[in-house]
């Protein structure tokens, strides 16, 4: 079957359903009924003969010719085997041994499940349409001191637009009001707001739910998170999982052999058969043609991905490919980094002491190195300095990947970090520090030990949940992290996780996940934020970034986007992969399975076309009914 097309090229799927489609099928259906009530019940005289022939081809015009010329077109351009080819072979064909009924019949329950195979990829597509329908046509932009109503893709960076309470917000943003209440399920799935405050990015297609705000835009219209999103679910369905990929090779060989057989069954026998009446054997043939076309594999099986594909969006989770599902299913490696996947990311200072400085000393200049840093570490610490280091500078400043910053402030040296840096450059630091469980922060000033700083993270709401649901998918969990040992066994601990390593540098996350991968039986995701652990992601069979929605590395390098926070989605994510999977064999297996048997009863003249009928069209609108079900299921 394929899609019907209206004159702008559009798939009717994909708008309003246009009643005219179903005005052929209609005609064809009342004509075909009349045809049977003269033959059976009525019996007129003048119902006969030429009149009886010319009348179901009128009744066969309004579906079949469209099919034919379809046909005929294909095979103009080289495609000869086609479901148009066959369908036109079998009701012509039927024509011609005088069985008109069934040859209506079988181009009428073809065009019908075409039509409900619309239906079917409309209901599908709603889901996702849902998550990309939904920026908006205008902006309300600041020019010339006052708000004009422009097109949003005229809105340049840095330029302050407004967004009023219900409407939705056109581009990304930052924060200028104090804060607003936003509803972000169009984007993350989830219908909880979300609060956002002064200096906070919010993201196009965000409704705002509580007053006026005021945003300075941060990204271009093609640019904004959404855009990069819609583009996403767009390409989606253009990769290809290899069952859908073998299904349609093995359709395009497939289709020539049927053909090629069906020939055979009517012109063999006549070698063989005593009593060998042609339009007999041909009759089977033409039921073997109706039988064997591949509609209901060809459809059901691309329409299950897309289902499942638009189950996870509605989920708040974006898979870059049909492929991908299939994978999913496959996993039984979850690796997780700690900080921002079963973690905050909010770090909050504990606990401070000091050395030979005091910390009104110390503390300012180690505010001002670590305010160039985007870790969350480094940002807990800025927040507890407050104003004190505003008017100081750094120069020389050095990042030292997985130990810390160094840098000079106020003409001296000042080194913020853990232990490691301390080491590697050569300040003594005691045993009490070196058991502090919690994450630390070292300050040294001109080589010499200043204080330092400890600093928690909050374990996630549902982290707990996540693993557990994990092991219950029979996946083992491995937890990964750049901070001590002793933290990360601590939260390991709390969350039951199986294996947990600490003290690792991004190189060495990478040699964790390729020592994971040596053993060929085990298939890896890892789940990240997507940007400091991008080469992990690129290298484990399906990448997952968290809350990657307004991270650029995050799009680009994971295979599988969790809009949100939340790493139960990961659990989801599997389990949504293996119901699509599911289904699309539960598609296979049927389709063969009835195709099978009628083909059988078909070839010993034990079928009639109303039989083939059923394992074509019957069998694909079926097939199409069970792909639609993962729509309706809960993860």
């Amino acid at each position: 079957m394929s899609l019907r097309t209206n004159k702008d090229g559009n798939n009717h799927s994909e708008g309003n359903p246009d009643w005219n489609t179903w005005v052929p099928a209609i005609t064809s259906f009342i004509l075909l009924m009349a045809g049977i009530a003269l033959d059976n019940w009525i019996k007129p005289i003048w119902f006969s003969g030429w009149t009886r022939l010319v009348f179901y081809i009128i009744a066969y015009m309004p579906v079949g010719l469209p099919v034919v010329i379809k046909g005929i077109k294909t095979a103009i351009k080289g495609d000869v085997f086609t479901e148009f080819f066959l369908m036109s072979i079998a009701t012509i064909g039927a024509f011609y041994v005088g069985e008109y009924p069934e040859g209506v019949a079988v181009m009428l329950f073809y065009s019908v499940g075409e039509l409900f195979q619309e239906a079917a990829v409309k209901r599908v597509k709603r889901s996702i349409k849902a998550l990309l329908d939904v920026r908006p046509d205008s902006a309300d932009v600041l020019r010339n001191d006052t708000y004009i109503s422009v097109d949003p893709t005229t809105v340049q960076i840095g330029e302050t637009i407004q967004v009023k309470a219900g409407e939705r917000v056109p581009l990304d943003g930052e924060m200028l009001s104090a804060g607003s209440a936003f509803n972000t399920s169009a984007l993350t799935g989830e219908s909880k707001p979300s609060t956002f405050t002064k200096g906070e990015t919010v993201l196009a297609g965000m409704i705002n739910q509580e007053k006026v705000v005021e945003l300075k835009v941060t990204k271009l219209f093609n640019d904004s998170s959404l855009a990069r999103i819609l583009t996403l679910v767009q390409d989606a369905t253009t990769r290809k999982a290899k069952t859908e990929q073998f299904i349609r090779k093995f359709a395009r060989v497939y289709t020539p052999i049927v053909v090629f057989l069906a020939i055979g069954i009517t012109l063999i026998p006549y070698f063989f058969v005593g009593n060998y009446v042609f339009n007999d054997w041909l009759y089977r043939a033409l039921i073997f043609l109706v039988i064997s076309c591949p509609c209901a594999l060809v459809i059901s099986i691309p329409l299950g991905y897309f289902g499942g594909i638009g189950a996870a969006s509605r989920n708040g989770i974006l898979f870059k490919g049909s492929n991908y599902l299939d994978l999913m299913t496959k996993i039984n490696q979850v690796v997780m980094d700690k900080t921002g996947t079963l973690t905050k990311a909010v770090f909050k200072v504990q606990e401070v002491e000091s050395y030979d400085m005091s910390k009104e000393q110390w503390l300012p200049l180690a505010a001002a190195l670590e305010a160039k840093s985007t870790h969350p570490v480094a940002k807990a610490v800025v927040e507890y300095a407050g104003n004190s280091w505003d008017n100081i500078k750094v120069n020389a400043l050095e990042e030292i990947s997985g130990h810390g910053l160094k840098g000079e402030v106020n003409g001296k040296e000042v080194l913020a970090g853990n232990v490691k840096l301390m080491d590697r450059m050569g300040v003594s630091v005691n045993d009490g520090l070196r058991k502090i469980v919690d994450t630390i922060v070292i300050v040294a000033i001109d080589r010499k030990l200043a204080g330092y700083l400890t600093i928690a993270d909050e374990i996630k709401e549902d982290s707990k949940q996540a693993v557990d649901a994990l092991h219950k998918l029979n996946v083992k969990t491995t937890m990964l992290s750049g901070d001590k040992q002793a933290v990360v066994d601590k939260v390991a601990r709390l969350l039951g996780i199986d294996k947990a390593y600490g003290d690792l540098l991004p190189e060495n996350k990478v040699q964790r996940v390729e020592s994971i991968k040596q053993d060929k039986m085990n298939v890896v995701a890892f789940v990240g934020d997507g940007i400091n652990d991008a080469p992990v992601l690129a290298l484990s069979d399906v990448g997952i970034a968290m809350g990657g929605l307004g991270s650029d590395a995050a799009i680009e390098t994971a295979d599988v986007i969790i809009q949100t926070d939340h790493p139960s989605k990961i659990a989801t994510a599997i389990s949504i992969g293996k119901a699509t999977n599911r289904i699309v064999w539960q598609n296979i297996g049927l389709a063969f399975g009835v195709k099978l048997i009628v083909l059988i009863l078909g070839a010993g003249g034990l079928a009639t076309m109303w039989e083939a009928v059923f394992a074509d069209v019957g069998v694909a609108m079926l097939a199409i009914l069970n792909a639609v079900r993962i729509q309706r299921m809960k993860f």
